[in-house]
């Protein structure tokens, strides 16, 4: 049993806790950060008033927060984890945010006498709650080989990818192929039903040949049938490909089909499509054809 430290209690985040609960572990939250419900609190949860007086009770520090910004406050804030940090203490950020904020970070919290993990995580609501999220860690092996058995609770496919600042990279250009190859199966259903013929049936047909992919199967499902509910929204896909477009900027590197999709996600979003699941790009491009994939 270790007493492990868990910020950011949201979507993806109680359900991966609830995982770390169920392997028999402790865990330590924060009140100012998502506090736990009543049911929650029934749990094998002690609940504390600062990120410092989390870290403080904590062997490992979990956090699952937004954004860079949430990251940077929890972390090195008034009474941030640093301030409560024990000597070889490990923080792993499970959170999505900028690579090279992340590798600032790492070399602050090992000042602060801790090991640093990025281990952003690849899956959705739906693979936090079945424990089968794919976990790309960015850090030094010895801090992986401790948190693996708890990477293990939370998901199947985990892989260090290198040193800090890697696992944030892997996710950001995970993103990128997701949020494209949403737009070619958009454009591939549109096109079919704007033609006449039946987009469920065609893509039954790409399931079968080399087109196929799990968005094709899941995301191009949610496309004919208009169930758009989330899922992962269109903002936070925003934010990931912002990540991507800035740390391109930085790196002298052109993301040309990276920056369409954002902009169509942007056209969603100005059409009230913030909290639509990222599968909904497809209706930026029917407003421009002026038609809907449907099945006919």
């Amino acid at each position: 049993m270790t007493d492990i430290g868990f910020i950011g209690l949201g979507i993806m985040g109680r359900p991966m806790a609830e995982h770390l609960i169920a392997g028999g572990h402790t865990l330590h939250v924060s009140s100012h950060h998502k506090a736990p419900d009543a049911e929650l609190q029934a749990k094998a949860i002690i609940v504390h008033p600062t990120p410092k007086a989390v870290a403080a009770a904590s062997e490992i520090v979990i956090l699952m927060l937004p954004d860079t910004p949430q990251v940077e406050e929890v972390l090195f804030g008034e009474g941030g984890v640093t301030l409560g940090l024990n000597e070889g203490s490990i923080v792993v950020d499970m959170s999505s945010i900028s690579p090279m904020a992340t590798k600032e970070f790492a070399k602050r919290v090992e000042k602060a006498g801790g090991s640093y993990l990025d281990a952003p995580v690849s899956g959705g609501e739906v693979g936090a709650k079945a424990a089968s999220l794919t976990i790309m860690v960015g850090g030094p092996q010895a801090a992986f080989d401790k948190v693996k058995p708890l990477f293990e609770l939370m998901g199947k496919t985990i892989t260090l990818v290198g040193g800090n600042g890697d696992g944030q990279t892997t996710k950001v250009a995970n993103q990128i192929i997701v949020a494209l190859t949403i737009e070619a199966v958009g454009e591939a259903l549109l096109f079919a039903s704007k033609a006449g013929a039946d987009p469920a049936k065609v893509r039954q047909a790409l399931m079968g040949g080399f087109a196929s992919s799990r968005i094709l199967e899941i995301h191009g499902e949610r496309m004919v049938k208009r169930t758009f509910n989330p899922g992962f929204r269109i903002g936070l896909h925003q934010k990931d490909l912002n990540l991507a477009l800035q740390s391109a900027r930085a790196l002298g590197v052109s993301l040309p089909n990276t920056a369409t999709a954002q902009e169509l996600f942007n056209a969603c979003v100005a059409h009230g499509g913030t909290d639509w699941d990222h599968s909904a790009m497809v209706r930026a491009l029917e407003i421009m054809a002026n038609h809907e994939v449907a099945t006919s």
